[in-house]
């Protein structure tokens, strides 16, 4: 019999994803076993549905650590093997014009409250983390130990917009704003910078004039909860193959981009 493999999940809120998730492990339609729920926000509803399913859960408040890394910064709980020239140079997030004490202060703080999830995780062994509504922006420091093999990634994350349109925390309420006639959703790979991982897989939805953004909103978590769980069942099923792919651009230059390509069904 073929090994589940084991999801971890970090969630910030209701965990509706969450719920489609642990549905799709228990209707064995995903050849997987949640083995942890995580959080940065204790008063999070997905916690209680984790716990519901016996999954154990944790949470690593990141409010506190931000109150306590401004009120203290000269003493800072930084981790020993943070490396801020290093994480400045994988980093996405920030152009070169950024002030570089802007750019210090994000990374530190970050820095504290991964090592923190970093230090509940490690009781777990497991193949895939997932980001199921977990509204922090995770920095090389904590990618790089999660993903040892560059090769194969192993966080994935859904986006509310078709990406690479409407990166950010908003983006249902971005392409109805812009007046978009589609909406939808995209499951990622995370990288260094803010929704711009390979692109897993997409699902549209068209949007009527007479909609409103609860509409939109509504639409889109009811294709999320089909298209994240097809997504981890891909990676179960080690489906998903990641390539470096060359494009040429009108400069004549060429550009790298890492593509996700499924394999089909052994």
């Amino acid at each position: 019999m073929k090994k589940k493999i084991k999801i971890g999940v970090l969630i910030s809120g209701g965990g509706s994803n969450l719920q489609a998730i642990i549905d799709g492990c228990e209707k064995n339609e995903i050849d997987g076993q949640i083995c942890f729920v995580g959080s940065d926000n204790s008063d999070a509803k997905g916690l209680k549905r984790a716990q519901k399913h016996k999954i154990p859960i944790f949470v690593v408040d990141y409010h506190s650590i931000f109150r306590n890394y401004h009120q203290n910064i000269s003493n800072a709980s930084i981790p020993l093997d943070f490396d801020l020239e290093e994480i400045i140079k994988k980093q996405n997030l920030f152009s070169s014009q950024t002030p570089r004490d802007k750019i210090r202060q994000f990374f530190e703080i970050r820095a504290i409250g991964e090592n923190r999830l970093l230090k509940e995780m490690l009781p777990y062994s497991f193949d895939l983390l997932v980001l199921a509504g977990f509204m922090r922006i995770l920095s090389p420091y904590f990618i790089d130990r999660i993903n040892i093999d560059h090769a194969k990634p192993r966080i994935m994350n859904i986006h509310p917009a078709l990406l690479p349109a409407f990166p950010g925390a908003d983006g249902y309420g971005e392409t109805f704003r812009y007046g978009c006639k589609v909406g939808g959703c995209t499951v990622h790979f995370v990288d260094y910078g803010e929704d711009t991982g390979p692109i897993i897989a997409q699902k549209s939805f068209e949007i009527f004039p007479d909609e409103t953004l609860d509409d939109i909103r509504k639409k889109g978590l009811e294709i999320e909860w089909q298209l994240y769980p097809k997504c981890i069942r891909l990676f179960a099923e080690n489906r998903l193959e990641i390539i470096q792919n060359v494009d040429s651009i009108k400069s004549g230059r060429k550009k790298a981009r890492t593509i996700v390509k499924i394999l089909p069904k052994n």
